[in-house]
C-alpha cells in the first residue's frame, strides 16, 4: 500500500479559456478500487494524463508507484494477440495470460489471431489482461465499457471486482457499482473522494444538494428580513439623532435631560442596526458557501412529429448474411407510435447492420424478407461514430436545418458553457461530440428516432436528463445501448438478436 498525494494542482490547456483544475488537493490509496466520475469536459481523462506526466502543470503530484494507462496504443494490428500482450508485459508467463483470459471469460484461441481481427470487445479484454499482468503499477482505466456489450460488461465488472489498485473512468452506473469501493467526483468547484460505490455517492450527493437548497432558501428569507430590519432601525436612529441635534432649549421642557436621552436612544438604535447588518453579512457569507457543486440538470424538450398512422415500420421474416455467413435469420417485428424499442444482442449479432438496412444502406449484404417503411416517414439517426463531426455549432445546425437557438439551449442544459459554443466540434471531447449528436436529434422534426449506442462517453447526469425527456415526451425510438440501467428505464419493448 502507498499513497498518491496531489497538492495544489492547477492545470489549463494552452489557449484554454479557463483552468481545468485550480489548487485542488487530495489523496488516493493505491489499494483502493476508485471510480472516477464527473460531467463531460470536467477533466477526467486529463487528470489521468497528468498522472502519466503527459502535460505540464502547477502543484505537486507525488507517488511511489508507476502508472499504466488504458487503452494501450497497439502499433501493429497484424501481430498476434499473444505478441501484443507480451510487448506490454514482457516477463509474463503463458499460464498467467491464460489465467487472466479465463477470469475475463475469454477463449485462449484469440491469442493466436491477428489483433486487428478481434472484435472491439475482445481487444478490450486482451488489453485489460495485459494491464493487470504488469507488476508494481497503479492502473488508470479510461472508459473500458464503450466497446463492450452487456454480457462483456458483466464479465469485466466481475474481473475488476477481484482486483485492486486502479482508477476507473466509466459512465455506466451498474458497472461502477459492481467493481469499486471508493468514488472520486470531479465537481463544479472541487474534487471529493468518499468510500462506497456510485449509488451511495449519488444518494449522498442528493441529500447534500437537498440540504443546501433548503439552507439557501432559508438564508434568502433571513437576509431579506434582515435588510428590511436594517433599513427600519437606521431610519429610527436617524430620527432620534435629528431630534437631539435640532432641539430648541427655549421651547422644550426638561431642557437639561432631553438632549442626552435622545442621544442615548440614537446610539442604541445605531448599535442595533450595526448588529443586524453584521448578522446579514454573516448570512450572506454562509450563503456563498452553498450550491457550489449543485449540478444543473434542467429538463430537455423534444420536437418529434406525430405520424399519421399507428404503424411506422414493419420487418417481416428478414434474414441477412455477409459473404455467405449468416448475420441473423427470420426476424420479424413492428414499430408503432410510442414504441421505445431496445435492440439487444451481443457484439456481432447484427444490431448496427439492421439499423443501416432500415436507413437504406445495405453494402455487400445479402437479404431475404421485407422491410416496409411508412410513406413519408422522417427518421433522425444518431450513429456510434463521431468522426464526421466538424466545423462550428451554428454551421452544423444550419446543415441539418434545425433552429440554432433551440439547439444551443439543449446543449447548455447538457452542461455546455457559452465559451464552448465558439470551439470547433472536432476539438471537443468525445462526450461533448455525442451530446452534439443527441441535441441535434432532439431538435429535428421527425417521426422516428434511431440511436446506435448514443450513451457512449456521455456523463451520468446527462444520461439521466435524456432518460427523463424520453419518459416525459414518449417519442418513438429504436435504440441500441449496452448501458443496462438506461435501457431498462426507458424501453417499453425489447428485440433481442
Amino acid at each position: 500500500m502507498s499513497i498518491i498525494n496531489i497538492t495544489n494542482l492547477t492545470f489549463a490547456y494552452d489557449g484554454g479559456y479557463e483552468n481545468i483544475f485550480e489548487n485542488v488537493s487530495f489523496r488516493i490509496d493505491t489499494d483502493w478500487k476508485t471510480g472516477l466520475t464527473g460531467r463531460n469536459g470536467r477533466g477526467k481523462t486529463t487528470f489521468l494524463k497528468l498522472l502519466m506526466k503527459e502535460y505540464e502543470y502547477k502543484g505537486v503530484i507525488s507517488a511511489s508507484t508507476d502508472f499504466e494507462y488504458f487503452p494501450y496504443k497497439v502499433t501493429s494490428e497484424e501481430s498476434t494477440t499473444l505478441e501484443v500482450i507480451e510487448q506490454i508485459a514482457p516477463d509474463v508467463q503463458y499460464w498467467q495470460i491464460s489465467r487472466e483470459l479465463n477470469l475475463l471469460e475469454t477463449e485462449e484461441e484469440i491469442l493466436y489471431r491477428p489483433f486487428g481481427t478481434l472484435s472491439k470487445g475482445e481487444q478490450t479484454k486482451a488489453l485489460l489482461a495485459a494491464m493487470f499482468l504488469k507488476e508494481n503499477a497503479f492502473l488508470l482505466i479510461d472508459e473500458p465499457t464503450n466497446h463492450l456489450d452487456i454480457k462483456g460488461r458483466e464479465s469485466v465488472s466481475r474481473y475488476l471486482n477481484g482486483k485492486k489498485g486502479f482508477i476507473l473512468v466509466s459512465h455506466d452506473r451498474l458497472f461502477l457499482d459492481s467493481c469499486i469501493d471508493h468514488i472520486m467526483s470531479i465537481n463544479r468547484s472541487d474534487i471529493q473522494i468518499q468510500k462506497g460505490n456510485f449509488s451511495s455517492w449519488l444518494q449522498n450527493k442528493e441529500r447534500q444538494d437537498s440540504f443546501e437548497l433548503a439552507e439557501n432558501n432559508k438564508l434568502k428569507k433571513e437576509i431579506k428580513h434582515l435588510e428590511k430590519a436594517v433599513k427600519e432601525t437606521t431610519r429610527w436612529s436617524d430620527k432620534a439623532e435629528s431630534r437631539k441635534i435640532g432641539i430648541d432649549p427655549m421651547k422644550v421642557d426638561n431642557k437639561s435631560g432631553y438632549r442626552p436621552l435622545q442621544g442615548a436612544k440614537s446610539k442604541k438604535l445605531m448599535a442595533r442596526a450595526k448588529a443586524i447588518e453584521t448578522r446579514r453579512e454573516d448570512a450572506l457569507e454562509e450563503k456563498t458557501k452553498l450550491l457550489k457543486n449543485i449540478e444543473t440538470a434542467d429538463k430537455l424538450k423534444i420536437g418529434q412529429l406525430e405520424y399519421r398512422s399507428e404503424r411506422l415500420l414493419t420487418v417481416q421474416k428478414l434474414s441477412v448474411s455477409y459473404d455467405r455467413a449468416p448475420v441473423f435469420e427470420d426476424l420479424s417485428f413492428e414499430i408503432n407510435r410510442g414504441d421505445r424499442i431496445w435492440l439487444q444482442g451481443n457484439n456481432g449479432s447484427g444490431k448496427s447492420t439492421l439499423i443501416k438496412m432500415i436507413l437504406g444502406s445495405t453494402g455487400n449484404l445479402c437479404k431475404n424478407g421485407l422491410i416496409e417503411i411508412g410513406s413519408g416517414l422522417k427518421i433522425s439517426y444518431v450513429p456510434q461514430d463521431t468522426s464526421d463531426l466538424h466545423g462550428r455549432l451554428s454551421d452544423y445546425a444550419k446543415e441539418y436545418d434545425i433552429e440554432d437557438g433551440f439547439f444551443k439551449a439543449i446543449l447548455s442544459k447538457l452542461n455546455f458553457s457559452d465559451l464552448r459554443f465558439d470551439r470547433k466540434i472536432e476539438d471537443m471531447s468525445m462526450g461533448q461530440k455525442k451530446k452534439v449528436l443527441i441535441a441535434r436529434s432532439l431538435c429535428e422534426k421527425v417521426h422516428l428516432h434511431i440511436w446506435d449506442e448514443p450513451m457512449n462517453y456521455i456523463d451520468v447526469i446527462s444520461r439521466m436528463q435524456i432518460e427523463e425527456v424520453l419518459l416525459d415526451f414518449k417519442p418513438t425510438v429504436l435504440f441500441v445501448e449496452h448501458d443496462r440501467a438506461f435501457g431498462e428505464k426507458i424501453s417499453n419493448k425489447v428485440i433481442c438478436l
